[in-house]
């Protein structure tokens, strides 16, 4: 079993009994792989990014403990101990754990997106949570104009929400 698949397995079991969070993050990881594959990201950022697409919401959990919220910026504050936790008993490389860490810091931070790991990251949860939220078709246009800038999630979007745009 490789690093990803025994990533997968620890957050299903971090999220044992909470299937929509299992769901959220098992779709996030889906099309975070497939806009990276699209894109053409090279293999070891497109680890880095598969990981990150698991992890990304591990600070719900201590957020809703602390806080009773799971509002964006508490997840990003919230999550980055559990997920350095995490990463290193799997065994993840330092640099790996410290830049998914960083990314989980951000993930519901939209302006400044600095790496291909980042955009796409925030493709592919915008693309589950405009679904998961059943978002108007104002709100879904406005993501795919503020927030989409890579080609395939783009045309991801466009394609799922049946949204005209170039």
């Amino acid at each position: 079993m490789n690093m990803l698949d025994k990533l997968y397995f620890e957050m299903i079991d971090y999220y044992k009994a909470q299937p929509s969070r299992i769901q959220h993050f098992a779709k996030v990881h889906s099309f975070a792989r497939l806009i990276a594959i699209g894109e053409g990201l090279d293999e070891d950022t497109r680890f880095t990014l598969e990981a990150a697409a698991y992890v990304h919401d591990i600070g719900i959990k201590p957020a809703e403990e602390k806080y009773g919220s799971c509002a964006g910026p508490l997840q990003e504050k919230e999550g980055v101990e559990p997920a350095r936790k995490m990463l290193t008993k799997l065994g993840f490389e330092k640099e790996i754990v410290e830049r998914v860490c960083w990314l989980v810091a951000h993930h519901h931070t939209y302006t400044d997106v600095t790496g291909m790991d980042y955009r796409i990251l925030l493709e592919a949860d915008f693309l589950v949570n405009l679904f998961e939220d059943d978002e108007p078709t104002t709100a879904v246009k406005s993501a795919y104009d503020n927030i989409f800038k890579t080609e395939t999630g783009r045309s991801i979007c466009r394609t799922m929400f049946s949204i005209g745009g170039q």
